[in-house]
């Protein structure tokens, strides 16, 4: 008998086109062989709605007129396991793993700890710090903290240029680089629109190194690989997410010990934020000095046909098909470990 995968995607988030991009090539990827899968979306109001459609329907959004609102308190009636490709708040962030955790079934990916925290930049890097884990040095300002005088705070910390991010969000949106006072000002405002508590990074000029991660207890990291921004300053919405936006290296082409050093690093990061399941894990490595620090760590990251992800792990020698298994397989692992002791 198949098993019945409920395939989640959509969202309330800005990346909500992201996830049905992601989803539809894990629909198309999946074995229909072992698996039936069971379409659950949820627009961009929150609603989750069943539908069934085609890859196709999900990414052109021709999927919400075709579904029905559907009641996630009778989710086992319909599915033994839920895979959720949902990226950014309110689902990326813990919420909705901790609705599946009240639903009291497995799933795909990190917990509620791990992903509330990945999300949190501001978060996230207090225990990097705590766990010997090098980052680049910010200043972080809340809504109702005195601008004028965190300006100053920033200017006596830190150098311009400067990057300037929401704590919560994903796939470089609300980000900016700043490469003055004024620039300054309004990317702290734009960042502010996003959530309320924003992070000033330090500008280094590194190369961007990304590896995946794969594993409960012990997880394993995939191959390395370097993103090359084609035309922007930086790796931002639109070179993640566009044909041609950037260039990709897989394996990357770094000395020896920086590659296993950031391979290394990856799952230290993954074990202090409690991962399971999977992760991409995002690096810089300084040019000019050849220091390692950790970006950011994804637990749900992006499945689209040009996503680092996947092709991480094809380089490392796990299939497209193979990794979804692996992170079903985890998935049920890590709810029969804490349901059967």
């Amino acid at each position: 008998m198949k098993e019945r995968i409920a395939l989640i995607f959509g969202g309330k988030s800005s990346e909500h086109e992201v996830s049905l991009m992601s989803s539809a090539s894990v629909l198309r990827a999946i074995d229909k062989e072992k698996f039936d899968v069971v379409l659950i979306g949820i627009t961009r109001e929150g609603e989750f709605r069943k539908v069934e459609c085609t890859p196709e329907q999900i990414e052109d959004k021709s999927w919400v007129s075709m579904s029905e609102p559907f009641d996630m308190w009778k989710i086992k009636e319909i599915a033994d396991f839920a895979l959720p490709i949902v990226h950014g708040p309110n689902c990326e962030d813990g919420k909705l793993q901790g609705l599946l955790e009240l639903l009291d079934i497995p799933y795909g990916g990190c917990g509620v700890t791990a992903s509330a925290v990945a999300m949190d930049k501001i978060m996230a890097k207090t225990i990097f710090r705590n766990a010997g884990i090098p980052v680049v040095k910010d200043v972080c300002v809340f809504k109702g903290d005195n601008v004028d005088e965190k300006i100053l705070e920033i200017e006596e910390k830190l150098s311009y240029p400067a990057f300037v991010k929401p704590a919560n969000m994903g796939s470089s949106v609300g980000i900016t680089k700043a490469h003055n006072r004024d620039e300054l000002v309004k990317a702290i405002s734009f960042a502010f629109e996003y959530d309320k508590r924003v992070l000033v990074e330090q500008f280094i000029n590194a190369r961007e190194i990304e590896t995946g991660i794969l594993g409960n207890a012990e997880p394993k990291a995939a191959s390395c690989g370097e993103i090359l921004p084609n035309d922007a300053e930086f790796y931002d919405y639109r070179s993640k997410y566009t044909a041609g936006g950037a260039g990709l290296i897989i394996p990357a082409e770094i000395p020896e010990e920086k590659y296993e050093e950031i391979r290394r690093l990856a799952v230290k990061a993954y074990r202090a934020i409690d991962g399971e399941g999977f992760s991409r894990c995002d690096f810089f490595l300084d040019r000019d000095n050849g220091n390692i620090y950790i970006n950011e760590i994804n637990t749900i990251p992006g499945f689209t046909k040009y996503s680092m992800f996947p092709m991480l792990w094809e380089d490392a020698g796990v299939s497209y098909r193979d990794n979804i298994e692996e992170i079903i397989r985890l998935g049920h692992e890590r709810y029969n470990a804490k349901n059967n002791g």
